[in-house]
């Protein structure tokens, strides 16, 4: 499995991917998923992929060499939409090449594909390829794609990243995202890629293979799961069978009346504990402490 994000900001864009592929728990290996396509002055173009390795490396192979109708490639059509088209043309080559194999041997046709960048004259963009060959584009609504294993490190980009964050905080809130997936997921592993591209600079701006030495990767992994814990810590903690008028952050009150669904037990099986009456938690600290 993998995990790649990329997100298009009004500073330019950022891509971060792992490298763990397994066919197994004994079997891990390390292929690197993000591939620059670029022409310093002309163009610079970023592809991420997850899914099957195979079909994955076919696609990138064909797409450097595919050509369209008008004799166009990715190395010189006018626009990155022109570009994205290219590839999922390549990717439904791929498919029709290999698919009906593949299902001969219950493999499923499997790839999901972040793709972006900048051409000269327009301004970056960002798509997401699916299996199909189809595609959608990245706006100011929702200004990142994720794919692989994307759940883990959702929320943080979700609660900090808008078109107008810095191209160093995104990079920054990137990797917080894979370190939560890296806790998580065991299919997710170092090294991971990360590409930074400052706008109209059509040329990569920043590049670096991140492993377990990095000191700036494990400062962000020891500092954030500190900063969690101190925060999870200061929370207060909840209040049960409050007077209706006791002020704060009360999360049951005794005229809520609420009450959990109860199965009804088999008849003649009566209970041989009455149930205790709700206390609240600052009752049973201090019962405990008689």
């Amino acid at each position: 499995m993998t995990y790649c994000v990329a997100m298009r900001l009004n500073a330019g864009l950022v891509f971060l991917s792992d490298s763990r592929t397994n066919a197994g728990v004994d079997q891990v290996g390390t292929f690197r998923k993000l591939s620059v396509f670029e022409v310093p002055g002309d163009r610079m173009m970023v592809m991420m992929t997850a899914g099957n390795l195979s079909i994955s490396q076919s696609i990138r192979q064909l797409l450097s060499e595919l050509k369209t109708d008008d004799g166009h490639s990715i190395w010189t059509v006018p626009s990155l939409y022109e570009a994205a088209r290219i590839l999922g043309q390549a990717v439904r080559q791929v498919h029709e090449r290999e698919a009906k194999s593949l299902a001969d041997f219950g493999i499923e046709f499997n790839v999901s594909i972040i793709f972006g960048g900048q051409i000269k004259g327009e301004r970056c963009r960002l798509f997401q390829i699916y299996s199909a060959g189809n595609f959608i584009e990245a706006h100011d609504e929702n200004t990142y794609f994720q794919i692989g294993e994307a759940k883990y490190g959702k929320p943080i980009i979700d609660r900090v990243v808008t078109p107008t964050t810095s191209l160093d905080d995104a990079a920054k809130c990137a990797l917080i995202s894979m370190d939560s997936t890296l806790r998580s997921n065991v299919s997710v592993g170092l090294p991971l890629d990360l590409l930074v591209y400052e706008s109209d600079r059509l040329a990569v701006t920043h590049f670096v293979t991140i492993d377990d030495r990095n000191e700036y990767f494990q400062m962000i992994r020891n500092t954030w799961g500190h900063q969690l814990k101190s925060v999870f810590e200061g929370l207060e903690a909840p209040v049960w069978n409050a007077a209706p008028e006791t002020p704060g952050n009360v999360l049951h009150s005794t005229n809520t009346g609420s009450k959990p669904v109860r199965v009804t037990p088999p008849a003649g099986l009566a209970p041989t504990v009455a149930s205790p009456p709700l206390q609240t938690l600052s009752q049973q600290f201090y019962d405990g402490q008689q």
